[in-house]
C-alpha cells in the first residue's frame, strides 16, 4: 500500500469509500453487513487506514454498518471520516444533534476527519450564515474539545461556490474533497479548483476517481490507445494514476461495491506508476473526445449574454446542460439550477434566437435550452 504524508501521519493512499457498499435485490438502504465486513476485513489486512461515511450514505445505514466492521479493531489502528448533511436544508439547524447520533452510530468519541458536506449553490448560503444556523461554530468548538481531529469539507459546486467557502472558511480548512478524474479535470474546471487549493496550501482528497464506474471501461478504440502506452495497466488503473500524479492529491477515495473491485484496487495501489507526460496528454486528449460527444462546444465567450433579452447567463446554463446530458442526469446541474431566480433558468428562453446571431461556435442556443428543459422534466 502507498501511504501520504498528512500533517506527520501516515494515510493510506486509498481510501474506503462507504458510499456504494454491497446491497440486497439492488435495494441502496439494505446494506448485505456479512460483505461489507467482510471487505473491512480485507481492507484492514492489506493496508488501508482510512473509512469515509456520511449522514446520508445508504438511506442512513452506511455509518451503522461501518461502525460495526471498525469495532473489531483498536481505535488508534484506523482514521474515520464522516460529514455534516448540509445539502438537505432540514438539517441546518441541527448540527449538534446529528454529529451527537453520528458518534453514536459510528460507535467512537471522536472523528478524525469531519466535513462540511457538499458545498455548492444551493447550501453555500446556509453554511455561510453562522449567525443564523451556527454550523461552523459548532463545528470548530468540536474541534477544539477534539472530538474533530482534521475538519475539512467537500465540494460539487462551481469554482465561484468554492472561491466564497475558502474566503470565508479557508484558514480552518485543513483539507478538501473534490469530484476528481481525468474526465473532469477540464470538463468540471477539475484543474482550476486544485490550482486554487494550492494557491491555498489545502491538500486535496479525491472522490468520484472512476466518475461513478465510467472510467472503468472505456470504448475499444481507447483502450487500445491506452493499452499500446501501457500493455500491463488495466483501464480503471489509468484514472487512479492520473491522481496519483497530481502532486497535492492526498487521499483517494473509491467506493467499492464487491471483493473483486477492492481486491483490482489493492494491486493497483501496491505502488507509485505516474503518469509521464505522454500518458497525461494521451488521457486527457481521450477526455476531450469522450465529452466532446453529446455536448455543446460553448467556448464561454459572453458574446450571447448582451444579445438575450431575458438575461440568462447562457455559458453558465451551456455548461450545467453539457453536464447533465453527458452523466445521463444526475444531481449536479439540478442543484445548481435551484440556486438560481426561477426566470434566469433554461425554461426561460423565449426562443427568439438573438443570442444565435453572434455566436462564434454558431451554437442553436435556444435548441439547448429546449432540450435542456424538457430532460429535467
Amino acid at each position: 500500500m502507498i501511504y501520504r504524508d498528512f500533517q506527520g501521519m501516515k494515510l493510506s493512499a486509498l481510501g474506503f469509500g462507504a458510499m456504494r457498499l454491497p446491497v440486497f435485490d439492488g435495494d441502496d438502504g439494505r446494506i448485505d453487513e456479512e460483505a461489507a465486513l467482510r471487505m473491512v476485513d480485507t481492507a484492514m489486512k492489506n493496508g488501508i487506514n482510512y473509512y469515509d461515511t456520511a449522514w446520508g450514505y445508504h438511506s442512513g445505514n452506511s455509518e451503522l454498518v461501518l461502525g460495526k466492521a471498525l469495532s473489531a479493531y483498536p481505535r488508534e489502528v484506523f482514521y474515520l471520516a464522516t460529514k455534516f448533511p448540509g445539502y438537505d436544508a432540514s438539517n441546518w439547524g441541527k448540527a449538534e444533534e446529528i454529529f451527537e447520533r453520528q458518534l453514536e452510530k459510528l460507535g467512537v468519541d471522536y472523528f478524525d476527519f469531519y466535513l462540511f458536506h457538499n458545498v455548492c449553490e444551493m447550501n453555500i448560503d446556509a453554511y455561510l450564515d453562522d449567525e443564523k444556523y451556527g454550523i461552523y461554530s459548532y463545528l470548530m468548538k468540536q474541534k477544539e474539545n477534539g472530538r474533530i481531529r482534521h475538519l475539512g469539507f467537500s465540494c460539487h459546486g462551481s469554482l465561484p461556490v468554492l472561491r466564497r467557502f475558502l474566503d470565508a472558511y479557508g484558514k480552518d480548512m485543513e483539507f478538501c474533497q473534490l469530484q476528481l478524474n481525468y474526465l473532469d479535470w477540464n470538463f468540471q474546471n477539475g484543474k482550476d479548483k486544485v490550482a486554487l487549493l494550492d494557491e491555498r496550501n489545502i491538500p486535496v482528497w479525491v472522490m468520484e476517481p472512476l466518475r461513478g464506474g465510467k472510467l472503468a471501461h472505456l470504448s475499444p478504440e481507447y483502450e487500445k490507445e491506452l493499452k499500446g502506452l501501457r500493455p500491463d495497466e488495466k483501464i480503471p488503473a489509468w484514472a487512479f494514476r492520473f491522481l496519483q500524479s497530481i502532486p497535492s492529491v492526498t487521499m483517494i477515495l473509491s467506493g467499492m461495491s464487491d471483493d473483486r473491485q477492492l481486491i483490482d484496487n489493492l494491486k493497483t495501489f501496491a505502488e507509485d506508476r505516474k503518469l509521464d507526460e505522454k500518458e497525461m496528454t494521451a488521457l486527457l486528449g481521450i477526455a476531450d473526445r469522450m465529452t466532446a460527444a453529446g455536448t455543446v462546444p460553448c467556448t464561454a465567450c459572453h458574446y450571447c449574454v448582451s444579445h438575450c433579452p431575458q438575461s440568462l447567463n447562457i455559458p453558465e446554463l451551456i455548461s450545467l446542460y453539457n453536464e447533465h446530458a453527458y452523466t445521463g442526469g444526475g444531481f449536479i446541474a439540478p442543484m445548481a439550477l435551484s440556486a438560481l431566480p426561477e426566470d434566469k433558468r433554461p425554461q426561460s428562453c423565449i426562443g427568439c434566437r438573438s443570442c444565435e446571431q453572434v455566436c462564434p461556435q454558431q451554437i442553436r442556443i435556444s435548441e439547448v435550452m429546449s432540450d435542456f428543459s424538457a430532460r429535467l422534466g
